[in-house]
């Protein structure tokens, strides 16, 4: 009898347990894809986050998570930043690595609010709700575009942001956010924020988030010593003019810029990010405590590579999803996984005008893809990940090219050709730089499939491509792209349907579906 009951008591006290021991197995990066610049905070037992998307529309994309580490995309700020040559890939103009920067998440009195700022339209812009899942947005803006910014509503009422990069300025806005305030606070509060790490040249602190715990203002920056890795640097001062005290908050992996979170519970939390190579800036959460009033980071200064948090259910659907066209009505055009590259022209594309198909057609004529208006695109994600996609090419013209690519700027694309009567499959690789046509196949159907596997493996930062005559044999194509994260599109590689003319408009293709996955299958 007493070994059945110290059976039974064994087996109880591993299920207790085995909660605990699932929580320990959550990994960082949380987010393994790229989701960077990103801002965080909790309404009641509900986590929010903005991130930088920069030239993609929408833009500045809202994620809700109830756990801290399974998040899903629920609103976008904003579905036009501006109407402008640079953000409309007209008249040979782009703004790839521009766009709109850093945000500043935060709610007060009912109300959320995300600003921003735009190199491209040299303003900030702040954008507002009550109901930040559904919408909608009041947008104002005003310049000058103010770099890096945190707002903050502070206790007794009054509206600041914080800007600047090393030098770093305090200025007061209007109570109801619409700009600078006559007459308010304008005034640098540390002369340089980048002392606590000892920088003597590099990047300057900036990225600047601010917050108030217990009576004192947390200010978050990173800065990035020459020779050195990406670094958090804290200040914390009495009152929000200061004087500010400041310190290093934490130096390990380049894994900086962010700001704190807490949980209901109490527990605190660091959400930073790490540039983790092609697939982009990736999202860690690092545990804090409290000493002598200054929030400590990590595990003895250590970035931890397990978090005691539930468990991780995957980005799918959640970041990215697959989407096979079907619309049902009262549907939304576009699940909120999707984004434009640049702002989309509406007159050329359309779920409805084929049921079950996205129809991408031709609105003037470009010479290569990254000037291509109506490129839809998803993340791609770490560690490895595929993406697949089937086309109906009947109805293109001579010139034109589709298929599915992989958007950075050394590209790679997967697509069909067609140039008179004749088609062709074709693989572009822009590994170098430069776009190669490194394969050209004679087609003679009019339905075909293509793939793309990416391995981020230990920063392997590779993609093949394939393609399929039935949708079940797949067939190499072309030669292995090397993708690398360039600063001129400061952003990591993106999945993407495309659809161009380089002699005449007025073509389109069918897109009868778009899968993707965290595996790459092994069966090619």
């Amino acid at each position: 009898m007493l070994k059945k009951i110290l059976h039974v008591l064994i087996i109880m006290l591993l299920f207790v347990s085995a909660p605990v021991f699932i929580k320990a197995q959550v990994h960082n990066p949380i987010i393994n894809a790229d989701v960077p610049d990103i801002s965080m905070l909790r309404v009641g037992d509900t986590y929010y986050m903005s991130s930088t998307t920069m030239h993609m529309s929408p833009g500045i994309p809202i994620m809700k998570s109830m756990d801290l580490i399974n998040w899903k995309i629920v609103s976008y700020a904003y579905d036009t930043l501006a109407n402008m040559d640079e953000l409309n890939l007209k008249n040979g103009k782009s703004t790839y690595g521009r766009g709109s920067w850093a945000s500043s998440l935060r709610y007060h009195n009912g109300i959320f609010y995300v600003s921003t700022f735009a190199q491209t339209t040299g303003k900030t812009h702040v954008y507002s709700t009550k109901d930040i899942e559904r919408g909608p947005w009041t947008a104002v803006s005003f310049k000058p575009a103010l770099h890096d910014h945190s707002l903050f509503f502070d206790d007794d009422g009054k509206v600041y942001m914080i800007t600047g990069s090393g030098r770093l300025r305090l200025v007061e806005l209007n109570d109801d956010v619409t700009g600078i305030k006559p007459g308010g606070i304008d005034s640098v509060i540390i002369e340089n924020a980048s002392l606590p790490s000892g920088t003597n040249g590099g990047l300057s602190a900036e990225g600047s988030q601010l917050f108030k715990i217990k009576g004192k203002y947390y200010l978050f920056n990173i800065t990035w010593p020459r020779g050195g890795m990406r670094t958090v640097v804290i200040h914390r001062a009495d009152k929000i003019t200061g004087p500010y005290e400041g310190r290093v908050g934490l130096q390990d992996l380049g894994v900086a810029q962010g700001g704190l979170v807490d949980t209901p519970e109490g527990t605190w939390y660091a959400y930073l990010f790490r540039d983790f190579g092609s697939v982009g800036r990736v999202p860690y959460l690092v545990p804090v405590k409290w000493e002598d009033g200054w929030p400590i980071l990590g595990d003895e200064g250590k970035v931890p590579e397990t978090l005691k948090l539930p468990a991780s259910r995957g980005l799918i659907p959640g970041i990215v999803a697959p989407d096979e066209f079907s619309r049902k009505k009262g549907d939304q055009p576009l699940p909120l996984v999707w984004q434009w590259n640049h702002n989309p022209d509406a007159a050329l594309w359309s779920v409805n005008a084929r049921k079950g198909f996205l129809r991408l057609k031709t609105g003037n004529v470009v010479s290569d893809f990254l000037m291509a208006r109506n490129s839809l695109t998803q993340r791609t994600i770490g560690p490895v990940c595929s993406a697949s996609a089937s086309l109906d090419i009947s109805h293109m013209e001579d010139g034109d090219f589709a298929g599915l690519g992989l958007l950075q700027k050394n590209y790679g694309l997967a697509g069909v050709k067609a140039e008179g009567k004749s088609k062709s499959i074709v693989m572009v690789n822009a590994g170098t730089g430069k776009p190669v046509e490194v394969q050209k196949i004679p087609l003679n159907q009019q339905i075909i499939y293509f793939k793309a596997d990416c391995d981020f493996r230990d920063k392997k930062d590779v993609a093949d491509f394939y393609y399929s005559l039935d949708g079940n044999s797949w067939i190499s194509l072309g030669n292995q792209l090397h993708m690398a994260y360039t600063i001129p599109h400061f952003m990591g590689y993106r999945f993407a349907l495309f659809n161009y003319a380089t002699k005449a408009a007025g073509g389109w293709v069918d897109f009868d579906f778009f899968h993707i996955n965290d595996q790459i299958n092994a069966n090619k």
